[in-house]
């Protein structure tokens, strides 16, 4: 049985936020049931990993949660934040304080391979 989850952030329509909850949702579930969690933003998602981008960005309109509040809330439980280098060239990189580690494309390959990690894109 696989230990780890990496939930890769790529195609998630930002303009479109109520698409960014679920996966966050499932990486923080996953963290509280004590499973090696990490969630990794590249392509368009890579604007979630820039400061000041999430935090504009509430899943509904009369939320008082903003995106920023959960992905705060998925690191407390345990969440490990990369973003991939590609979006940095993308997006920029002033990065939020989440963010652990700045990865590449063999990092993403190299794990999705792996047994012991079961990989979801969004």
């Amino acid at each position: 049985m696989a230990d780890k989850l990496l939930i890769v952030m790529a195609n998630v329509d930002i303009t479109r936020p109520a698409e960014i909850l679920p996966p966050l949702l499932q990486a923080t579930v996953a963290a509280a049931m004590e499973y090696e969690v990490e969630v990794l933003f590249t392509g368009q998602a890579g604007q979630l990993a820039m400061r000041g981008e999430a935090e504009k960005l509430l899943i509904k309109e009369d939320d008082t949660r903003s995106v920023y509040d959960h992905i705060k809330q998925a690191r407390i439980a345990g969440v490990v934040f990369k973003v991939c280098t590609p979006a940095l060239k993308l997006w920029g990189d002033d990065v939020i304080p989440e963010i652990d580690e700045t990865v590449g494309g063999a990092y993403i390959i190299n794990e999705a391979m792996d047994d012991s990690v079961v990989t979801f894109t969004y």
